[in-house]
């Protein structure tokens, strides 16, 4: 099959380029036209409406000359291996397959360290931002403390000059009442 294919290709590989142009400007092939190359036939076949379509026959080769592919060699055959070869072969193996091991445990536990690393460092900065967002809140708390502090302090003044105006002038209305009266 694969010989069949690969000859297949050599021969298309040889088919003249002005046939194949001058077919896509002729949608019509000539009637009972066959050409042959070599070992291959190719036939017009004219049961398709929307293009060219070609039957391809390819013949048996009918010598294997050096200018023809060959048939693939079959691969050499293994010889059979010794008791203590295939030991030796199970033992490396066995090694790779322990070193493999003790690097795919030495990268979980990098990455695990890494891991605790990082969670770590995360609850650094939460305890961090905690204390920040404490510090800010005692603070504002205070200040507004302060702020109602002063606030009444201003308005205890406010009253205080207000009674005092009003006194002022209660004073000055029984001024002028004892002096009109």
């Amino acid at each position: 099959m694969a010989s069949t294919v690969a000859a297949y290709k050599e021969k298309m590989k040889e088919m003249s380029m002005l046939s194949l142009i001058c077919s896509c400007f002729y949608s019509q092939p000539h009637p009972n036209s066959i050409y042959q190359y070599g070992d291959m036939e190719v036939k017009p076949i004219n049961k398709r409406a929307s293009g060219q379509s070609f039957e391809v026959i390819l013949k048996a080769p009918a010598d294997l000359s050096p200018d023809r592919p060959q048939p693939l060699a079959s691969p050499p055959k293994k010889k059979d291996l010794s008791l203590d070869e295939l030991q030796k072969r199970l033992e490396a193996a066995e090694d790779r397959r322990k070193y493999q091991e003790a690097q795919v445990l030495k990268q979980l536990a990098e990455k695990r360290e890494h891991e605790r690393e990082v969670l770590h460092k995360a609850l650094q900065e939460n305890n961090n931002f905690s204390k920040i967002a404490e510090e800010k809140l005692t603070y504002k708390m205070e200040v507004s403390k302060e702020n109602r502090e002063a606030y009444l302090s201003a308005l205890k003044l406010r009253l205080r000059e207000k009674e005092m105006h009003a006194a002022e002038v209660r004073r000055n209305k029984e001024l002028q009442a004892e002096l009109s009266g």
